[in-house]
């Protein structure tokens, strides 16, 4: 298992650059923790290996503390596949997701047809 690890970093440095991560100890850090901290001076972040069973625990007594964009917001997740607690996936905006792309396959299907059905 790898994972993102970093101290109090910055925001704008979210700590997700390649030489942030490390290998995980086999058979008790099976998890990836991400925690971000909303301070007066900004947004830091401490990312690391962790238990996952802990991680959840640790995880849900910090809930209360958790409301992004507020200072003095602490929010502490954990996930399980390699490298999860590194940036998000860009999200797709909803203009792709109502008006998908259309396949080339499709494009060339309606260009044929209407090439066929075109008068002479």
């Amino acid at each position: 298992m790898q994972c993102y690890h970093c101290e109090e970093s910055p925001l704008g440095d979210d700590c997700s650059a390649p030489h942030f991560i490390v290998n995980c100890t086999a058979n008790i850090q099976n998890a990836c923790q991400k925690e971000v901290m909303v301070m007066a001076n900004g947004v830091f972040y401490r990312k690391a290996c962790a238990s996952f069973t802990t991680c959840l625990i640790v995880s849900a007594g910090y809930q209360s503390f958790c409301s992004p964009g507020h200072v003095g917001s602490v929010c502490i997740s954990c996930c399980n596949t390699p490298l999860c607690n590194g940036p998000r996936p860009p999200r797709a905006s909803i203009a792709s997701w109502l008006h998908p792309p259309t396949p080339p396959l499709l494009q060339l299907a309606s260009i044929v047809v209407a090439t066929l059905s075109a008068p002479l």
